[in-house]
């Protein structure tokens, strides 16, 4: 989205705080299956702090749980939300974005898939300069029906926006679809398509230009099969579902096959068709979700490529961070939805804690990790990701055991990740001001592998402190 003069308002710290404190006891109500309370904290959780989008999310998750995912809420919903409905519209007029987003939040713990209170919360949040936020509410907006033309014109236009061309470009397409006579969809589609055409084609020019570079310009990939047998493989999937439209593997096979060939536009309108066909099957939730990560993921690989040779190019490094962020946030959802649905599997809890933590949000991590050691096969990670959140909360103490235990449980086989560990443990030692320790620590990694992060260097700097703290 292009830069706009907006008034965003300024969270009051102790609002911030017992915010915080609130989405503690939420996580605890949440846990314990009472869902009306969870919802009532997490509600004062977004109205102390609205731009928090995890308290959103937290919220949302919340709110659908109640329903079981039953994608109509309440059946009393039309008349119980009828006061909040109105108190939305007076806001609306008014220009009070805050208020549409506290009353949306209202009519959504009755109802979580109106359509139409999340578009209009989604576009008081993209004035409030919030668009993580607006685009997230859109996206969730999609689930109840893929090929709502309000939703997908609204997000497509967000999108377009933001500088996603290439899916604002899939979502007018699907407007277009469902009503051929839309002249704008069809317009804005064909001239996105030739922008992303342009774009894909042409990275360097556009750089060397000052060009605006998207997230998601997707790059354009050669098909792994021969035309020929992959066009056979379609066709035959494609029959299938013809004769049993309600089965969710045909449609997974042949998104598969689209994306193997490049062609992740054809992959995403197939899911979306599987989700509509099958009553929204979770697999095909799921793989519509991974296939939406994976243009950030080819961009991010062709952007650490350009920078091996490029090092110091600030909108090369700037578009990097963008891309990891964005990644790291959309795989936190897709684990965090895999864990709610298959709560015995760790490994799903072991991603979603390593995922957290790199998004900063270091207690629920620490919550996620902890359960997650509890299996063997993720206790060696599970300890070392939780070495770092007690490291990030100086918790000196339990990120030394962590490591400590960490260290001890690798393999020989484990050497990246005992060269991790012993590298962050030298640096708790150096916090602490132990430079015995540092320096000890330090030439074991060294004698694993010298050049392994500047380690030389450290070390002699170790070996000068503590030759002053001797003498």
């Amino acid at each position: 989205m292009g830069e706009r003069n907006i008034s965003r308002p300024t969270p009051n710290p102790e609002h911030v705080r017992v915010a915080a404190q609130q989405f503690e006891r939420a996580r605890q109500a949440m846990n314990a299956g009472n869902h009306d309370y969870s919802i009532e904290l997490l509600r004062t959780c977004c109205q102390l702090d609205p731009s928090n989008l995890v308290y959103r999310q937290a919220l949302r998750r919340t709110q659908k749980a109640k329903y079981k995912n039953n994608l109509r809420g309440s059946p009393m919903s039309w008349l119980t939300t009828s006061i909040p409905r109105a108190k939305l519209e007076r806001a609306k007029r008014a220009g009070d974005h805050l208020k549409v987003l506290e009353y949306g939040e209202i009519i959504l713990s009755a109802d979580p898939w109106s359509t139409g209170t999340q578009i209009d919360m989604a576009l008081a949040a993209e004035a409030l300069g919030w668009t993580e936020m607006a685009v997230w509410m859109l996206e969730q907006a999609r689930q109840k029906d893929p090929r709502d033309a309000r939703v997908n014109r609204a997000l497509a236009d967000l999108y377009e926006r933001c500088g996603n061309f290439s899916q604002a470009m899939l979502l007018w397409g699907m407007v277009w679809r469902v009503n051929p006579t839309d002249l704008e969809a069809a317009r804005k589609y064909k001239d996105l398509a030739a922008q992303h055409t342009i774009v894909a084609g042409n990275y360097s020019e556009a750089a060397q230009s000052g060009g605006r570079l998207s997230l998601e310009t997707p790059i354009p990939t050669e098909a792994v099969t021969p035309r020929d047998s992959h066009q056979r493989t379609v066709e035959a999937l494609q029959e299938k579902i013809a004769q049993d439209p309600t089965h969710p593997g045909h449609y997974l096979q042949l998104a598969s096959a689209l994306a193997k060939a490049g062609k992740l536009d054809e992959a995403r309108r197939c899911l979306d068709e599987g989700l509509a066909a099958t009553g929204r099957n979770f697999e095909l939730q799921l793989a519509l979700t991974e296939l939406e990560i994976e243009p950030f993921r080819t961009n991010l690989r062709m952007v650490e490529g350009k920078l091996a040779s490029d090092p110091d190019n600030t909108q090369l490094l700037k578009l990097k961070c963008q891309l990891e962020h964005e990644i790291n946030r959309r795989e936190m959802d897709l684990f965090r939805q895999k864990a709610d649905r298959f709560p015995t599997d760790l490994t799903n809890r072991l991603e979603l804690g390593i995922r957290l933590s790199r998004a900063g949000l270091l207690d629920e991590a620490i919550q996620e990790l902890q359960a997650a050691r509890k299996d063997p096969r993720c206790r060696l990670r599970a300890q070392v990701y939780l070495g770092h959140c007690f490291r990030d909360r100086k918790n000196w103490v339990l990120a030394r055991k962590n490591y400590s235990e960490a260290l001890q449980a690798a393999s020989s086989g484990d050497e990246d990740i005992r060269k991790e560990i012993l590298y962050e443990m030298a640096h708790l030692a150096v916090e602490e001001g132990d430079w015995r320790t540092a320096v000890e620590l330090g030439n074991e990694l060294a004698d694993l592998d010298f050049g392994y992060r500047n380690i030389g260097k450290l070390l002699d700097h170790w070996q000068s402190q503590l030759e002053k703290a001797t003498t």
